[in-house]
Protein backbone atom coordinates (compact mmCIF):
# COMPACT_ATOMS: atom_id res chain seq x y z
CA UNK A 1 0.00 0.00 0.00
CA UNK A 2 1.54 3.09 -0.96
CA UNK A 3 1.83 6.37 1.02
CA UNK A 4 3.10 4.49 4.81
CA UNK A 5 6.14 5.85 6.05
CA UNK A 6 8.45 3.35 7.29
CA UNK A 7 7.53 2.90 10.70
CA UNK A 8 4.30 2.04 9.38
CA UNK A 9 2.89 -1.14 8.29
CA UNK A 10 0.65 -1.95 5.53
CA UNK A 11 -2.40 -4.43 4.90
CA UNK A 12 -1.98 -7.99 4.82
CA UNK A 13 -3.39 -10.38 2.39
CA UNK A 14 -4.50 -12.69 4.64
CA UNK A 15 -7.84 -13.77 3.82
CA UNK A 16 -8.72 -16.73 1.86
CA UNK A 17 -11.85 -17.74 -0.42
CA UNK A 18 -13.41 -19.09 2.73
CA UNK A 19 -12.65 -16.44 4.81
CA UNK A 20 -14.46 -14.14 2.07
CA UNK A 21 -17.35 -16.00 1.71
CA UNK A 22 -18.06 -16.03 5.54
CA UNK A 23 -17.82 -12.28 5.86
CA UNK A 24 -20.44 -11.89 3.22
CA UNK A 25 -22.76 -14.22 4.56
CA UNK A 26 -21.70 -13.19 8.20
CA UNK A 27 -22.70 -9.26 7.02
CA UNK A 28 -25.79 -10.68 5.79
CA UNK A 29 -27.53 -13.50 8.18
CA UNK A 30 -28.35 -11.65 11.39
CA UNK A 31 -31.08 -9.52 12.84
CA UNK A 32 -32.12 -8.54 9.76
CA UNK A 33 -33.37 -12.08 9.32
CA UNK A 34 -33.55 -13.46 12.90
CA UNK A 35 -35.23 -10.55 14.74
CA UNK A 36 -36.18 -8.14 12.29
CA UNK A 37 -38.14 -10.99 10.58
CA UNK A 38 -40.97 -10.35 13.99
CA UNK A 39 -41.79 -6.82 12.34
CA UNK A 40 -41.82 -8.29 9.10
CA UNK A 41 -44.43 -10.61 9.98
CA UNK A 42 -46.95 -8.23 11.73
CA UNK A 43 -47.33 -6.14 8.93
CA UNK A 44 -46.75 -8.93 5.65
CA UNK A 45 -47.76 -12.65 7.35
CA UNK A 46 -46.32 -15.37 4.83
CA UNK A 47 -45.99 -12.84 1.89
CA UNK A 48 -42.47 -12.01 3.85
CA UNK A 49 -41.18 -14.95 1.76
CA UNK A 50 -41.75 -12.94 -1.11
CA UNK A 51 -40.53 -9.69 0.20
CA UNK A 52 -37.33 -11.16 1.34
CA UNK A 53 -36.80 -12.38 -2.01
CA UNK A 54 -36.80 -9.38 -4.14
CA UNK A 55 -34.63 -7.49 -1.81
CA UNK A 56 -32.35 -10.76 -2.50
CA UNK A 57 -32.19 -9.98 -6.12
CA UNK A 58 -31.79 -6.31 -5.82
CA UNK A 59 -29.28 -6.79 -3.37
CA UNK A 60 -27.79 -9.42 -5.80
CA UNK A 61 -27.71 -6.98 -8.42
CA UNK A 62 -25.76 -4.08 -6.33
CA UNK A 63 -23.24 -6.50 -5.34
CA UNK A 64 -22.80 -7.40 -9.11
CA UNK A 65 -22.08 -4.15 -9.79
CA UNK A 66 -19.50 -3.20 -6.91
CA UNK A 67 -18.06 -6.96 -7.87
CA UNK A 68 -17.71 -5.16 -11.43
CA UNK A 69 -15.35 -2.47 -9.83
CA UNK A 70 -13.25 -4.44 -7.36
CA UNK A 71 -12.19 -6.90 -9.72
CA UNK A 72 -10.59 -4.19 -11.46
CA UNK A 73 -9.16 -2.21 -8.62
CA UNK A 74 -8.97 -4.17 -5.87
CA UNK A 75 -8.76 -1.47 -3.08
CA UNK A 76 -9.29 -0.99 0.53
CA UNK A 77 -12.48 1.23 1.36
CA UNK A 78 -13.48 0.47 -2.39
CA UNK A 79 -17.51 2.72 -2.08
CA UNK A 80 -15.44 5.62 -1.51
CA UNK A 81 -12.79 5.01 -3.71
CA UNK A 82 -14.71 4.38 -6.82
CA UNK A 83 -17.23 7.04 -6.07
CA UNK A 84 -14.39 9.59 -5.80
CA UNK A 85 -12.69 8.72 -8.74
CA UNK A 86 -15.87 8.06 -11.40
CA UNK A 87 -17.95 10.74 -9.81
CA UNK A 88 -16.10 13.64 -8.10
CA UNK A 89 -14.79 14.86 -4.72
CA UNK A 90 -17.94 15.33 -2.56
CA UNK A 91 -19.12 11.92 -4.20
CA UNK A 92 -16.46 10.03 -2.96
CA UNK A 93 -16.78 11.84 0.10
CA UNK A 94 -20.16 11.52 1.24
CA UNK A 95 -20.01 7.74 0.09
CA UNK A 96 -17.24 6.87 2.60
CA UNK A 97 -18.95 8.86 5.42
CA UNK A 98 -22.62 7.25 4.62
CA UNK A 99 -20.85 3.63 4.96
CA UNK A 100 -19.07 4.91 7.96
CA UNK A 101 -22.13 5.47 9.70
CA UNK A 102 -24.06 2.89 8.20
CA UNK A 103 -21.92 0.04 9.75
CA UNK A 104 -21.67 2.16 12.86
CA UNK A 105 -25.51 2.14 12.96
CA UNK A 106 -25.27 -1.81 12.07
CA UNK A 107 -22.82 -2.33 15.17
CA UNK A 108 -25.31 -0.42 17.27
CA UNK A 109 -28.09 -2.36 16.24
CA UNK A 110 -26.53 -5.61 16.69
CA UNK A 111 -25.24 -4.82 20.44
CA UNK A 112 -28.91 -3.81 20.46
CA UNK A 113 -30.10 -7.19 19.27
CA UNK A 114 -27.27 -9.29 21.46
CA UNK A 115 -29.15 -7.55 24.74
CA UNK A 116 -32.76 -9.12 23.48
CA UNK A 117 -31.11 -12.53 22.67
CA UNK A 118 -29.66 -12.48 26.15
CA UNK A 119 -32.82 -11.76 28.16
CA UNK A 120 -34.24 -15.09 26.77
CA UNK A 121 -31.93 -17.29 29.24
CA UNK A 122 -31.53 -14.30 32.38
CA UNK A 123 -34.15 -11.25 32.02
CA UNK A 124 -32.83 -9.63 34.52
CA UNK A 125 -28.95 -8.90 33.14
CA UNK A 126 -29.86 -4.77 31.74
CA UNK A 127 -29.69 -4.52 27.55
CA UNK A 128 -26.95 -2.63 28.19
CA UNK A 129 -24.66 -4.33 29.87
CA UNK A 130 -24.63 -7.10 27.67
CA UNK A 131 -23.82 -4.63 25.16
CA UNK A 132 -20.55 -3.00 26.93
CA UNK A 133 -19.63 -6.48 27.42
CA UNK A 134 -19.69 -7.72 23.77
CA UNK A 135 -18.30 -4.45 22.62
CA UNK A 136 -15.25 -5.12 24.20
CA UNK A 137 -15.20 -8.73 22.99
CA UNK A 138 -15.43 -8.14 19.95
CA UNK A 139 -12.95 -4.96 19.48
CA UNK A 140 -10.70 -7.10 21.35
CA UNK A 141 -10.49 -9.43 18.13
CA UNK A 142 -10.40 -7.07 15.33
CA UNK A 143 -7.63 -5.29 16.90
CA UNK A 144 -5.44 -8.97 16.55
CA UNK A 145 -4.49 -9.08 12.88
CA UNK A 146 -6.25 -9.90 10.08
CA UNK A 147 -5.94 -13.86 10.49
CA UNK A 148 -7.24 -13.83 13.69
CA UNK A 149 -10.63 -11.66 12.67
CA UNK A 150 -10.77 -13.97 9.23
CA UNK A 151 -10.74 -16.86 11.65
CA UNK A 152 -13.47 -15.78 14.28
CA UNK A 153 -15.75 -14.61 11.31
CA UNK A 154 -15.36 -17.94 9.71
CA UNK A 155 -16.26 -19.85 12.64
CA UNK A 156 -19.22 -17.09 13.87
CA UNK A 157 -20.47 -17.81 10.49
CA UNK A 158 -20.21 -21.04 10.49
CA UNK A 159 -21.86 -22.01 13.40
CA UNK A 160 -25.45 -19.89 12.24
CA UNK A 161 -25.01 -21.32 8.47
CA UNK A 162 -24.89 -24.96 10.07
CA UNK A 163 -27.43 -24.43 12.10
CA UNK A 164 -29.74 -22.72 9.87
CA UNK A 165 -29.25 -26.01 7.53
CA UNK A 166 -30.25 -27.79 10.64
CA UNK A 167 -33.55 -26.07 11.44
CA UNK A 168 -34.79 -25.94 7.60
CA UNK A 169 -33.71 -30.33 8.46
CA UNK A 170 -35.67 -30.00 11.41
CA UNK A 171 -38.45 -28.41 10.63
CA UNK A 172 -39.17 -30.77 7.51
CA UNK A 173 -38.54 -33.37 9.42
CA UNK A 174 -41.62 -32.39 11.87
CA UNK A 175 -43.98 -31.49 9.02
CA UNK A 176 -43.13 -34.36 7.34
CA UNK A 177 -43.50 -37.05 10.02
CA UNK A 178 -46.56 -35.06 11.65
CA UNK A 179 -44.23 -35.05 14.96
CA UNK A 180 -44.64 -30.96 14.44
CA UNK A 181 -48.11 -31.44 15.89
CA UNK A 182 -52.17 -30.45 14.09
CA UNK A 183 -50.91 -27.19 13.19
CA UNK A 184 -47.98 -27.89 11.76
CA UNK A 185 -48.38 -28.07 7.63
CA UNK A 186 -47.55 -25.62 4.21
CA UNK A 187 -50.99 -24.36 3.90
CA UNK A 188 -50.40 -22.31 7.12
CA UNK A 189 -48.60 -20.14 4.08
CA UNK A 190 -52.26 -19.56 2.72
CA UNK A 191 -54.84 -20.34 5.13
CA UNK A 192 -54.17 -18.05 8.13
CA UNK A 193 -55.91 -14.77 5.80
CA UNK A 194 -54.11 -15.67 2.58
CA UNK A 195 -50.36 -15.65 1.66
CA UNK A 196 -51.23 -11.43 1.74
CA UNK A 197 -53.63 -11.18 5.08
CA UNK A 198 -52.74 -7.66 5.09
CA UNK A 199 -53.26 -7.17 1.71
CA UNK A 200 -50.28 -6.28 -0.86
CA UNK A 201 -50.02 -2.85 0.85
CA UNK A 202 -48.81 -5.15 3.66
CA UNK A 203 -45.56 -6.48 2.05
CA UNK A 204 -45.22 -2.95 0.50
CA UNK A 205 -45.13 -1.51 3.95
CA UNK A 206 -42.63 -4.38 5.02
CA UNK A 207 -39.89 -3.65 2.44
CA UNK A 208 -38.28 -1.27 4.52
CA UNK A 209 -37.29 -3.49 6.99
CA UNK A 210 -36.96 -6.66 4.72
CA UNK A 211 -33.89 -4.34 3.16
CA UNK A 212 -32.18 -4.00 6.11
CA UNK A 213 -31.80 -8.00 6.57
CA UNK A 214 -29.87 -7.32 3.23
CA UNK A 215 -27.49 -4.56 4.15
CA UNK A 216 -24.28 -6.49 4.61
CA UNK A 217 -23.84 -8.16 1.45
CA UNK A 218 -21.64 -4.88 0.31
CA UNK A 219 -18.78 -5.84 3.37
CA UNK A 220 -17.23 -7.60 0.03
CA UNK A 221 -15.95 -4.63 -1.34
CA UNK A 222 -13.63 -4.19 2.46
CA UNK A 223 -11.74 -7.57 1.88
CA UNK A 224 -10.39 -7.04 -1.51
CA UNK A 225 -7.26 -5.23 -0.35
CA UNK A 226 -6.69 -7.87 2.08
CA UNK A 227 -7.95 -11.00 -0.32
CA UNK A 228 -6.13 -13.54 -1.61
CA UNK A 229 -6.08 -13.57 -5.14
CA UNK A 230 -8.99 -10.71 -5.41
CA UNK A 231 -9.11 -11.54 -9.13
CA UNK A 232 -10.66 -14.87 -8.74
CA UNK A 233 -12.24 -14.67 -5.42
CA UNK A 234 -14.38 -11.81 -5.47
CA UNK A 235 -16.57 -12.94 -8.41
CA UNK A 236 -16.68 -16.62 -6.52
CA UNK A 237 -17.74 -15.60 -3.76
CA UNK A 238 -20.34 -12.50 -4.86
CA UNK A 239 -21.77 -15.29 -7.07
CA UNK A 240 -22.10 -17.94 -5.02
CA UNK A 241 -23.30 -16.03 -2.23
CA UNK A 242 -26.51 -15.01 -3.03
CA UNK A 243 -27.76 -18.40 -4.06
CA UNK A 244 -26.97 -19.55 -0.59
CA UNK A 245 -28.32 -16.27 1.07
CA UNK A 246 -31.41 -16.91 -0.89
CA UNK A 247 -31.87 -20.41 0.27
CA UNK A 248 -30.97 -20.03 3.87
CA UNK A 249 -33.81 -16.98 4.38
CA UNK A 250 -36.41 -18.54 1.75
CA UNK A 251 -36.41 -21.93 2.47
CA UNK A 252 -36.24 -20.85 6.63
CA UNK A 253 -38.67 -18.60 6.45
CA UNK A 254 -40.40 -21.06 4.17
CA UNK A 255 -40.20 -23.93 6.89
CA UNK A 256 -40.57 -21.47 9.97
CA UNK A 257 -44.09 -20.22 8.63
CA UNK A 258 -44.89 -24.19 7.88
CA UNK A 259 -44.79 -25.02 11.29
CA UNK A 260 -46.86 -22.80 13.18
CA UNK A 261 -49.66 -20.05 12.22
CA UNK A 262 -48.50 -17.20 11.14
CA UNK A 263 -50.81 -15.13 13.35
CA UNK A 264 -49.97 -17.43 16.47
CA UNK A 265 -46.66 -16.41 16.57
CA UNK A 266 -47.08 -12.69 16.23
CA UNK A 267 -49.83 -13.07 19.44
CA UNK A 268 -46.63 -14.85 21.31
CA UNK A 269 -44.24 -12.37 19.87
CA UNK A 270 -46.72 -9.59 20.79
CA UNK A 271 -46.99 -10.89 24.49
CA UNK A 272 -44.86 -8.49 26.39
CA UNK A 273 -45.56 -5.49 24.27
CA UNK A 274 -42.60 -5.77 22.08
CA UNK A 275 -42.74 -7.32 18.46
CA UNK A 276 -38.93 -7.51 18.69
CA UNK A 277 -38.58 -8.72 22.20
CA UNK A 278 -37.23 -12.74 20.74
CA UNK A 279 -36.92 -14.02 17.79
CA UNK A 280 -39.62 -15.92 15.82
CA UNK A 281 -36.97 -18.58 14.96
CA UNK A 282 -36.98 -19.41 18.59
CA UNK A 283 -40.18 -18.61 19.80
CA UNK A 284 -41.63 -21.12 16.86
CA UNK A 285 -39.34 -24.34 18.71
CA UNK A 286 -40.19 -23.13 22.03
CA UNK A 287 -44.01 -23.31 21.37
CA UNK A 288 -43.36 -27.08 19.37
CA UNK A 289 -42.11 -28.01 22.76
CA UNK A 290 -39.06 -28.41 21.75
CA UNK A 291 -36.96 -26.73 24.52
CA UNK A 292 -33.47 -27.73 23.48
CA UNK A 293 -33.90 -26.34 20.04
CA UNK A 294 -35.12 -23.26 20.78
CA UNK A 295 -31.84 -22.96 23.21
CA UNK A 296 -29.74 -23.79 20.60
CA UNK A 297 -31.29 -21.63 18.40
CA UNK A 298 -30.99 -18.95 20.83
CA UNK A 299 -27.12 -19.41 21.08
CA UNK A 300 -26.94 -19.18 17.09
CA UNK A 301 -28.72 -15.94 16.94
CA UNK A 302 -26.58 -14.44 19.73
CA UNK A 303 -23.45 -15.61 17.59
CA UNK A 304 -25.39 -14.36 14.49
CA UNK A 305 -25.79 -10.53 15.56
CA UNK A 306 -21.59 -11.05 16.61
CA UNK A 307 -21.16 -11.67 13.55
CA UNK A 308 -22.33 -8.97 11.86
CA UNK A 309 -21.00 -6.49 14.50
CA UNK A 310 -17.49 -8.58 14.14
CA UNK A 311 -17.83 -7.99 10.57
CA UNK A 312 -19.17 -4.43 10.54
CA UNK A 313 -16.74 -3.67 12.90
CA UNK A 314 -14.05 -4.60 10.05
CA UNK A 315 -15.36 -2.83 7.17
CA UNK A 316 -15.54 0.63 9.51
CA UNK A 317 -11.41 0.28 10.32
CA UNK A 318 -10.60 -0.15 6.87
CA UNK A 319 -13.25 2.60 5.16
CA UNK A 320 -12.04 4.94 7.26
CA UNK A 321 -8.78 4.29 6.52
CA UNK A 322 -9.05 4.37 3.08
CA UNK A 323 -10.65 7.94 2.98
CA UNK A 324 -7.63 8.77 5.61
CA UNK A 325 -5.63 7.76 2.23
CA UNK A 326 -7.20 9.64 0.09
CA UNK A 327 -7.80 12.80 1.99
CA UNK A 328 -11.46 12.66 2.72
CA UNK A 329 -10.70 11.85 6.74
CA UNK A 330 -8.10 12.97 9.03
CA UNK A 331 -4.23 11.39 7.87
CA UNK A 332 -3.88 9.85 11.54
CA UNK A 333 -6.14 7.54 10.95
CA UNK A 334 -3.94 6.09 8.10
CA UNK A 335 -1.54 4.50 10.05
CA UNK A 336 -1.34 0.97 10.18
CA UNK A 337 0.81 -0.97 12.61
CA UNK A 338 3.04 -3.50 12.29
CA UNK A 339 1.05 -6.30 11.88
CA UNK A 340 -1.05 -4.49 9.47
CA UNK A 341 -3.96 -3.47 11.37
CA UNK A 342 -5.52 0.10 11.81
CA UNK A 343 -5.58 0.23 15.44
CA UNK A 344 -5.98 4.01 15.26
CA UNK A 345 -9.39 3.81 12.41
CA UNK A 346 -10.62 0.52 14.62
CA UNK A 347 -10.41 2.75 18.04
CA UNK A 348 -12.41 5.86 16.46
CA UNK A 349 -15.15 3.24 14.86
CA UNK A 350 -15.70 2.07 18.61
CA UNK A 351 -15.70 5.50 19.99
CA UNK A 352 -18.59 6.19 17.94
CA UNK A 353 -20.14 2.61 18.54
CA UNK A 354 -20.43 3.34 22.28
CA UNK A 355 -23.26 5.37 21.57
CA UNK A 356 -25.25 2.06 21.73
CA UNK A 357 -24.51 1.61 25.36
CA UNK A 358 -25.97 4.98 26.03
CA UNK A 359 -29.16 4.27 23.94
CA UNK A 360 -30.08 0.92 25.78
CA UNK A 361 -29.48 2.47 28.83
CA UNK A 362 -31.66 4.90 28.00
CA UNK A 363 -34.51 3.49 25.82
CA UNK A 364 -34.17 -0.19 25.79
CA UNK A 365 -37.34 -0.97 24.29
CA UNK A 366 -37.14 1.38 21.54
CA UNK A 367 -33.48 1.48 20.42
CA UNK A 368 -33.79 -1.57 17.82
CA UNK A 369 -36.36 -0.15 15.91
CA UNK A 370 -35.12 3.81 15.61
CA UNK A 371 -31.26 2.17 14.50
CA UNK A 372 -32.66 -0.05 12.48
CA UNK A 373 -34.61 2.74 10.53
CA UNK A 374 -31.77 4.48 10.59
CA UNK A 375 -29.74 1.71 9.07
CA UNK A 376 -31.87 1.67 6.04
CA UNK A 377 -32.19 5.59 5.45
CA UNK A 378 -28.12 4.92 5.29
CA UNK A 379 -28.44 2.01 3.31
CA UNK A 380 -30.35 3.40 0.64
CA UNK A 381 -27.70 6.09 0.05
CA UNK A 382 -25.32 3.36 0.52
CA UNK A 383 -26.55 1.37 -2.70
CA UNK A 384 -27.79 4.02 -4.57
CA UNK A 385 -24.19 5.27 -4.55
CA UNK A 386 -23.18 2.20 -5.61
CA UNK A 387 -25.37 1.44 -8.78
CA UNK A 388 -24.51 5.40 -9.77
CA UNK A 389 -20.94 4.62 -9.55
CA UNK A 390 -20.84 2.05 -11.63
CA UNK A 391 -23.00 3.74 -13.83
CA UNK A 392 -19.94 6.10 -14.31
CA UNK A 393 -17.22 3.50 -14.27
CA UNK A 394 -18.72 1.39 -16.98
CA UNK A 395 -18.94 4.74 -18.94
CA UNK A 396 -15.44 5.43 -18.18
CA UNK A 397 -14.65 1.45 -19.51
CA UNK A 398 -16.02 1.96 -22.33
CA UNK A 399 -14.41 5.27 -23.58
CA UNK A 400 -11.26 3.69 -22.93
CA UNK A 401 -12.04 0.76 -24.34
CA UNK A 402 -11.66 -1.69 -21.84
CA UNK A 403 -13.35 -4.69 -21.14
CA UNK A 404 -14.57 -5.50 -17.87
CA UNK A 405 -13.49 -9.29 -16.06
CA UNK A 406 -16.52 -9.54 -14.19
CA UNK A 407 -19.85 -7.85 -15.47
CA UNK A 408 -22.61 -6.20 -13.44
CA UNK A 409 -26.05 -7.74 -14.91
CA UNK A 410 -28.13 -5.77 -18.13
CA UNK A 411 -25.93 -2.72 -17.51
CA UNK A 412 -27.08 -0.10 -17.61
CA UNK A 413 -30.66 -1.06 -17.07
CA UNK A 414 -30.13 -3.35 -14.45
CA UNK A 415 -28.60 0.11 -12.25
CA UNK A 416 -31.62 2.02 -13.27
CA UNK A 417 -33.84 -1.07 -11.72
CA UNK A 418 -31.32 -0.63 -9.05
CA UNK A 419 -31.69 3.37 -8.38
CA UNK A 420 -35.76 3.06 -8.90
CA UNK A 421 -35.80 0.54 -5.93
CA UNK A 422 -34.21 2.42 -3.46
CA UNK A 423 -36.82 5.51 -3.99
CA UNK A 424 -39.42 3.01 -3.83
CA UNK A 425 -38.14 2.42 -0.26
CA UNK A 426 -38.00 6.04 0.40
CA UNK A 427 -41.22 6.48 -0.56
CA UNK A 428 -42.31 3.40 1.68
CA UNK A 429 -40.84 4.89 4.70
CA UNK A 430 -42.61 7.99 4.36
CA UNK A 431 -45.90 6.10 4.64
CA UNK A 432 -44.32 4.64 7.97
CA UNK A 433 -44.81 7.04 10.95
CA UNK A 434 -41.83 5.77 13.03
CA UNK A 435 -40.03 5.65 10.23
CA UNK A 436 -40.52 8.70 8.56
CA UNK A 437 -37.81 10.66 10.79
CA UNK A 438 -34.91 8.62 9.20
CA UNK A 439 -36.13 10.21 5.26
CA UNK A 440 -36.24 13.79 6.91
CA UNK A 441 -32.89 12.63 8.26
CA UNK A 442 -31.47 11.94 4.78
CA UNK A 443 -31.37 15.95 3.40
CA UNK A 444 -29.58 16.74 6.29
CA UNK A 445 -26.94 14.85 6.94
CA UNK A 446 -25.99 15.06 2.73
CA UNK A 447 -26.23 19.22 3.36
CA UNK A 448 -23.99 18.30 7.13
CA UNK A 449 -21.74 16.36 4.66
CA UNK A 450 -21.44 18.87 1.79
CA UNK A 451 -20.58 21.78 5.04
CA UNK A 452 -17.70 19.34 6.22
CA UNK A 453 -16.83 18.80 2.18
CA UNK A 454 -16.29 22.72 1.66
CA UNK A 455 -14.40 23.09 5.14
CA UNK A 456 -12.14 20.34 4.46
CA UNK A 457 -11.40 21.65 0.94
CA UNK A 458 -10.33 24.90 2.47
CA UNK A 459 -8.00 23.78 5.19
CA UNK A 460 -6.60 21.48 2.36
CA UNK A 461 -5.82 25.09 -0.03
CA UNK A 462 -4.80 26.54 3.31
CA UNK A 463 -2.28 24.17 3.97
CA UNK A 464 -1.10 24.24 0.23
CA UNK A 465 -0.38 27.73 -0.21
CA UNK A 466 2.47 27.59 2.63
CA UNK A 467 3.50 24.29 0.94
CA UNK A 468 3.65 25.80 -2.21
CA UNK A 469 5.77 28.87 -0.78
CA UNK A 470 8.72 27.19 0.32
CA UNK A 471 9.03 24.84 -2.55
CA UNK A 472 9.94 28.33 -4.19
Amino acid sequence: MSGQNPQSGELKRGLKNRHIQLIALGGAIGTGLFLGSAGVLKSAGPSMILGYAICGFIAFMIMRQLGEMIVEEPVAGSFSHFAHKYWGGFAGFLSGWNCWILYILVGMSELTAVGKYIHYWAPEIPSWVTAAAFFLLINAINLANVKVFGEAEFWFAIIKVVAIVGMIALGSYLLVSGHGGEQASVSNLWSHGGFFPNGVSGLVMAMAIIMFSFGGLEMLGFTAAEADKPKTVIPKAINQVIYRILIFYIGALVILLSLTPWDTLLATLNASGDSYSGSPFVQVFSMLGSNTAAHILNFVVLTAALSVYNSGTYCNSRMLLGMAEQGDAPKGLAKIDKRGVPVRSILASAAVTLVAVLLNYLMPQHALELLMSLVVATLVINWAMISYSHFKFRQHMDKTGQNPLFKALWYPYGNYVCLAFVLFILGVMLLIPGIQVSVYAIPVWVVFMWVCYVIKNKRSAQHAVPAAGVAK
